[in-house]
């Protein structure tokens, strides 16, 4: 059995010599949230099972193509994924992480790979976040047309659950009259516009420039994407990486902790106070 005691107590240790929190977050952090994790093709046929009963495929639905050839289907699924998204209220762990970076010199910064929106839920600023693969709260062309990037807050998506259709009209370029789509990176996808998340990088950089002692939360980010376990890895300074099936850290990085982001954020807590 994994000594999970002496891991947290190795992870808090690493926290209070710090000057600064990165935290790195993928699919995983999301599930304590009762949000679905779908990267693998069983967890999306259980979350959306008109499009598994079609033989759709989460690469294949997650695709620019897929506004081309359907889209009241391409947004019947990010529609769905919008609405839930929204209605979604982020888990005690979220308020943990704001507490903990609270405590450091140069606060905390985020990278995820999650669209979803819920660091801001949870209270954490723009400023201080990348969203390495955009945002579902964003929309852009489709063609595009353009370099604009605007708020999704005007789209109230109906999705008929028994078809994942969504219901006219669909979101449209204010300037060309297009269809529009959420600002996310999709499976081959040519056509994101990364000026967002190009600004989010900038300000992180600046940011990491000011940190001396850095240590770095890592939550919910797998191997099959791995943008985030990547970013983490590469920051040379301690990594605490939470996940339950894939927590190995190599000799002397960090603490590897093979629990649930939730669980391990509360007992995280509760050594530092």
């Amino acid at each position: 059995m994994p000594d999970h005691d002496a891991a947290l107590a190795r992870a808090a240790a690493l926290l209070r010599a710090a000057d600064g929190l990165l935290i790195g977050a993928g699919a995983g952090i999301g599930v304590d949230s009762g949000l679905p994790d779908f990267r693998g093709d069983h967890g999306f046929c259980r979350a959306y099972p008109p499009l598994a009963a079609a033989g759709i495929r989460f690469v294949e639905i997650a695709n620019p193509h897929s506004f081309d050839t359907h889209p009241a289907l391409a947004w019947g699924f990010y529609g769905h994924r919008l609405a839930l998204y929204r209605n979604t209220v982020p888990h005690a762990g979220f308020a943990v992480l704001r507490d903990i970076g609270a405590r450091l010199p140069h606060g905390a910064f985020v990278f995820t790979s999650n669209v979803d929106g819920q660091f801001q839920r949870a209270g954490f600023g723009d400023e201080a976040l990348v969203e390495c693969h955009g945002s579902i709260h964003h929309l852009q062309c489709t063609r595009p047309c353009g370099d604009a990037i605007w708020p999704a807050g005007a789209v109230d998506p109906v999705v008929d659950p028994s078809t994942c259709l969504m219901a006219p009209p669909l979101p449209r370029c204010p300037r060309c009259g297009a269809l529009a789509r959420p600002n996310i990176l999709m499976f081959g996808d040519g056509r994101w516009l990364d000026a967002r998340t190009q600004d989010q990088f900038a300000r992180f950089g600046r940011w990491r420039a000011r940190v001396r002692k850095l240590v770095v939360i890592e939550l919910g980010a797998g191997t099959d994407v791995p943008s985030v376990r990547r970013m983490c890895e590469g920051q040379d300074a301690p990594l605490i990486r939470i996940n339950p099936r894939e927590p190995h850290v190599g000799p002397d990085q960090g603490a590897g902790i093979a629990l649930g982001a939730l669980e391990a954020l509360l007992t995280l807590r509760a050594l530092l106070d």
